[in-house]
């Protein structure tokens, strides 16, 4: 007997309650639930919302922090964020670091070939790569002159990484130092999320494509953006209309849009887990490339100079 009930997955998120939101989609032919609840920096209260969320979802997001870096084939756990996972017994917790070698890679191919984005020759700003890494292969691999911005707007030390081979020998250096320390010294969470303070702008200046975690990317971004593409994860309303102001002239978002907004990779992971059944510990990355075959997902892609998102 078929199960009819719907699904549901939350993303709890140490970002900001203002960007809150609850839809239902179906995929596949199932009903699945989708929220998102920011704790607006508050660990405890997000632990606390994970216990009470656990066995009474089918799968949780941690959102606003990440729980792995993966980087060069290696995995790096983020100590806060573990203890935030720990919170759950039952229900799966994912942070998207799953999906994002799968959906972050496909997608960067995916606007090559379609002759969306060609970049080849093109001055990409990846503001972070140990968090993408699979996006931080693709870019250079297609001809991209691709700048990782890790050190700048992770840890505030003003020095670009512009090859794939610096990145990896930073990520081997740093990364088990960075995931011991609080979280919120090298990601901007909570009301930080909503701040945007004009710090770097000479990298953004230099950049054709800005590319990377979208609260990086608004924390820091200059007043005028003309001409820009932007490929990046979770955008609303509000952000699309700050993009607009900016004279950004394309964005790609990985994930595509419900009601009006995309959610993070955290949330897609845990709607593929949740359909799938699965824990996270059980999906392969070929797990993941064939459900996002069945679903049909597709970057979502606004171009702002038309005022029109292109057609699929």
């Amino acid at each position: 007997m078929t199960d009819t009930n719907p699904l549901r997955v939350v993303s709890v998120s140490l970002g900001s309650s203002s960007r809150d939101k609850v839809v239902t989609v179906t995929f596949l032919g199932r009903e699945v639930i989708i929220e998102r609840r920011g704790t607006d920096d508050d660990f405890a209260k997000a632990a606390s919302l994970i216990r009470e969320l656990d066995g009474q979802v089918d799968a949780i997001g941690l959102g606003g922090i990440d729980l792995y870096l993966v980087a060069d084939g290696r995995k790096y756990v983020i100590r806060d964020a573990l203890k935030l996972a720990r919170a759950a017994r039952t229900t799966p917790v994912v942070d998207g670091s799953g999906l994002k070698h799968t959906l972050e890679r496909r997608t960067v191919e995916w606007l090559q070939e379609r002759g969306v984005v060609n970049f080849a020759g093109k001055r990409v700003l990846l503001v972070s790569g140990v968090d993408r890494f699979g996006m931080a292969e693709t870019l250079p691999a297609l001809g991209a002159r691709t700048l990782f911005g890790d050190l700048i707007f992770a840890l505030g030390i003003p020095i670009p990484i512009t090859t794939l081979r610096g990145l990896r020998m930073v990520a081997r250096l740093l990364l088990p130092i960075i995931c011991r320390l609080p979280f919120s010294m090298i990601y901007p969470t909570g009301k930080k999320q909503e701040e945007t303070v004009s710090k770097y702008d000479r990298y953004f200046n230099d950049a054709d494509i800005i590319a990377g975690d979208f609260h990086f990317i608004r924390r820091y971004m200059p007043a005028r953006l003309d001409g820009t593409v932007i490929i990046t994860n979770t955008t609303t309303e509000r952000d699309l209309a700050l993009l607009r102001e900016r004279g950004v002239r394309l964005l790609v978002s990985t994930t595509p849009e419900f009601d009006g907004r995309s959610f993070g990779t955290n949330v897609m992971e845990g709607v593929i887990i949740a359909l799938a059944g699965k824990r996270p510990e059980e999906m392969t990355p070929e797990d993941y490339q064939r459900t996002l075959e069945e679903l049909g997902w597709e970057p979502r892609v606004v171009r702002f100079d038309h005022e029109r998102q292109i057609p699929r």
